[in-house]
């Protein structure tokens, strides 16, 4: 026997966490399924294997769900299909994984439950397969996972290729800005120490700020780390990432396009959820907990209660004080015609529409403010240390 953490939900919605024996994961997900529970996931509560806690990519993970899509339209038995892919999967991790679920299934446990064991995949996708195994459309259902993964991924590929040219801008500018200070200024101060001139303030202050730069260069480099070190550690406990969250969402301009990114992506990944034939509730749950956002998530968790209550998924909504008021009245139309998925749906194109309009007005603008600064200060550098010989060259033609 070996214990599980199971969570389910009952009856009237409430969604509860227990730590319960069984001899294996499936057995504990029927007994309480047979008791008129709502089962999210079963995991066990120690032994997983690094290995199996790497979370796979999203782009290789497509891959996978489309050549296993393709394979079930053929005819082919699951079993069949997880150990062909596991045996031409290049990722190494990956197809560790695979061939767990491979034997998972074969001992007879459940696709979902198999998937859910290797605590490496999104628990939308468990969650997806559980409900395609429920309701015997698991074809179906995987097809709009797909088409949910490929819409996905084909809108963050644009996000990052728009961040990439400003990234690239500003590395260059910092790279030059160090080179400038820790090589070319100590160069001119050795010039002009050995001159022995009077300089301008302005070229004495540079001068001594390029020395001191060269000269604790080391000790600069390892406070850097050691800052990025305890940045990164306290990033990764729960308090870091809620700061993370409130600084990002509190962000002048980016902020606002965070968290309407975070609402089309909590949009789309309901009306994927009750699509494939989960009830509100638990794909509320599930909702929640594959949003990055820690100020969604926990609003959309919270709405789960009001739901629960017996008022409208918009009104609950509203009431977190965090979503955008035209995602809630959208939503309330959805309730009020029985179109919720596709109003959802509505939703998350007209907000990852918004999104991407929006960075890339703010990316335009940013651009040449970079530009513009980097040129600033280079003029302001060149001025400060060619205006001595400037000087000297009019004092030589006076003389």
């Amino acid at each position: 026997m070996a214990e599980f953490v199971i969570k389910v939900a009952d009856e009237r919605g409430r969604v509860q966490e227990q730590t319960q024996t069984a001899a294996t994961a499936e057995e504990l997900r029927a007994r309480f399924a047979h008791a008129g529970f709502h089962v999210f996931s079963v995991r066990a509560r120690s032994g997983f294997s690094l290995l199996a806690r790497r979370k796979v990519k999203l782009e290789p993970f497509l891959i996978f769900n489309q050549q296993f899509l393709t394979l079930i339209r053929a005819g082919l038995p699951i079993l069949g299909s997880i150990q062909m892919l596991a045996k031409n999967q290049k990722l190494e991790h990956f197809a560790a994984q695979l061939d767990d679920v491979a034997a998972r299934v074969k001992t007879g446990e459940s696709l979902s439950g198999a998937f859910e064991a290797q605590s490496g995949f999104p628990v939308m996708y468990t969650t997806t397969l559980l409900a395609g195994e429920r309701s015997g459309n698991l074809q179906e259902v995987l097809e709009r996972y797909v088409s949910f993964q490929r819409i996905s991924l084909t809108f963050r590929k644009k996000l990052v290729a728009s961040l990439i040219y400003p990234c690239v801008l500003m590395t260059l500018v910092t790279g030059l800005m160090f080179f400038m200070f820790a090589v070319v200024v100590p160069q001119f101060a050795v010039l002009y120490d050995q001159m022995g001139s009077k300089l301008p303030t302005m070229t004495v202050y540079l001068l001594a700020f390029g020395t001191w730069l060269n000269h604790n260069l080391l000790w600069i480099v390892l406070i850097f780390l050691g800052t990025a070190a305890g940045l990164y550690r306290f990033a990764v406990t729960e308090r870091g990432k809620d700061f993370i969250d409130g600084f990002r969402i509190g962000l002048p301009v980016f902020g606002k396009i965070w968290l309407k990114y975070q609402v089309a992506l909590f949009a789309r990944t309901l009306s994927t959820l009750l699509t494939g034939g989960l009830p509100l509730v638990p794909s509320l749950d599930t909702a929640a907990r594959s949003i990055s956002s820690r100020r969604v998530s926990k609003a959309v968790g919270a709405s789960i209660t009001t739901v629960r209550e017996g008022k409208s998924l918009a009104e609950a909504l509203i009431n977190t004080n965090v979503f955008p008021d035209l995602a809630a009245e959208m939503i309330s139309v959805g309730e009020q015609t029985g179109a919720l998925p596709q109003m959802l749906n509505s939703v998350a194109e007209f907000f990852e529409e918004d999104v991407a309009t929006a960075l890339t007005a703010s990316l335009a603008l940013i651009e040449p403010a970079i530009l513009i600064v980097m040129g600033v200060v280079v003029v302001i550098i060149l001025i400060s240390l060619y205006l001595p010989i400037f000087s000297l060259g009019q004092a030589g033609g006076q003389g």
